[in-house]
C-alpha cells in the first residue's frame, strides 16, 4: 500500500465530495480512488466517508483523519521542497488563476521571467474574468481584483490598478459632448459584465452611473477592440489602456474625474501542499510589482 498516495486520495475526495471529480484531479480512475479509500479506511480500522451514487461526505471519524491527513501532505510537500532547497532549485507544477486581461499582459511577463530562473517548474494559467473556484478548478493560487479577500484564503496585496474611462478618437469626434459622469447615459459604452455600475470620485464626492450600450462581454480585450473601432466609451485597468492612450489610439474620457481602480490580490488555500512554490510564486511577483501601475499621463 502506497500510505502517500491512499491519504491524497482520500483528502482530494473530501475536499471535492465526489470520487468521480477526484480521481480527474488526481489523473487516476475512479477504481483507483475507490481502492485507495478503502486502504485507508481499513489501516485505521475507521469508516471514513458516507457514500452514494452521486457524492460522498465525511463521518465524524473522517472529519478527524482529515486534518491530520492534511497535515501529513503538507509535511511531505515540506521535506520535498526542503530537499529540492539543497539544489537551489524549485521543482514542481502550479496552476494559477488570473483575470484573461492580466493573464495576456502583465502576468505573462512575470511568468515568463520566473520559468526561465526556475526551468523545472510547471506552470498552468486558468484564465477566466469570473473567480476560480480553488478547491473545485484544482488552483494552487488565484490573482483577483477585490476589494475584501474571501476570510477563508490567504491573501496577499499585490498591487492597485488605476482605471480609466477611454475611447476613440473617431467616437469622439461625433459623439455628444461628455461634461459629467451622468452624460454617459447618452452614449454607447462597452460594458464588462461585471462592472455595469460605474463609480467615480471628484473632491471626495462618490456617484455611480449604471451605464448602457449595445455590447457586453466578459473578456476585456474583447472590450478594448471594439472601443478601438469606434464603437463606444469603455471603463478600462491602467494596464491595458495605457499603451493606447500614449498612441492617441484611445482619449480618455472625463479627465476631471476619478475612476477608482482594483485592488489585485495572490490569494491560495492554507491546505495547499504546493504551499513552498506558491509562495516563491508571489514573493517573485510582488517584487516584479513593486509600484502600483498609475494611468499615464501626456509630457508637458
Amino acid at each position: 500500500m502506497d500510505k502517500i498516495a491512499a491519504i491524497r486520495s482520500f483528502v482530494e475526495v473530501a475536499n471535492c465530495g465526489s470520487f468521480t471529480k477526484a480521481a480527474e484531479h488526481l489523473d487516476l480512475s475512479r477504481l483507483q480512488v475507490s481502492r485507495h479509500i478503502q486502504e485507508v479506511e481499513q489501516w485505521l480500522s475507521l469508516r471514513l466517508l458516507h457514500r452514494t451514487t452521486r457524492s460522498a461526505s465525511l463521518t465524524l471519524q473522517g472529519e478527524e483523519a482529515l486534518q491530520f491527513c492534511q497535515r501529513i501532505l503538507s509535511e511531505v510537500a515540506a521535506m520535498e521542497s526542503r530537499a529540492h532547497s539543497h539544489n537551489s532549485e524549485l521543482v514542481g507544477s502550479i496552476r494559477i488563476a488570473t483575470p484573461i486581461g492580466l493573464g495576456q499582459h502583465s502576468l505573462f511577463y512575470v511568468v515568463d521571467r520566473f520559468i526561465k530562473i526556475h526551468p523545472k517548474v510547471n506552470i498552468q494559467l486558468v484564465m477566466s474574468d469570473s473567480f476560480a473556484q480553488l478547491v473545485d478548478e484544482r488552483v494552487d493560487v488565484a490573482l483577483r481584483y477585490t476589494e475584501q479577500p474571501d476570510e477563508n484564503l490567504i491573501a496577499r496585496r499585490l498591487m492597485t490598478i488605476d482605471a480609466v474611462l477611454c475611447a476613440a478618437p473617431s467616437y469622439l469626434d461625433s459623439a455628444t459632448p461628455l461634461l459629467e459622469p451622468i452624460d454617459l447615459l447618452a452614449h454607447n459604452c462597452l460594458i464588462h459584465s461585471a462592472q455595469q455600475n460605474w463609480p467615480f470620485l471628484k473632491e471626495l464626492q462618490a456617484e455611480h452611473v449604471k451605464v448602457t450600450g449595445n455590447l457586453k462581454a466578459n473578456d476585456m480585450g474583447v472590450l478594448v477592440s471594439a472601443a478601438l473601432r469606434g464603437h463606444g466609451i469603455v471603463r478600462l485597468p491602467c494596464d491595458l489602456a495605457n499603451q493606447y492612450l500614449a498612441s492617441g489610439q484611445l482619449k480618455e474620457v472625463l479627465p476631471e474625474f476619478t475612476t477608482p481602480g482594483q485592488t489585485l490580490w495572490a490569494v491560495y488555500l492554507s491546505r495547499s501542499y504546493q504551499q513552498n512554490l506558491v509562495r516563491a510564486f508571489i514573493d517573485f511577483t510582488a517584487l516584479q510589482w513593486q509600484l502600483d501601475i498609475k494611468k499615464w499621463v501626456p509630457a508637458h
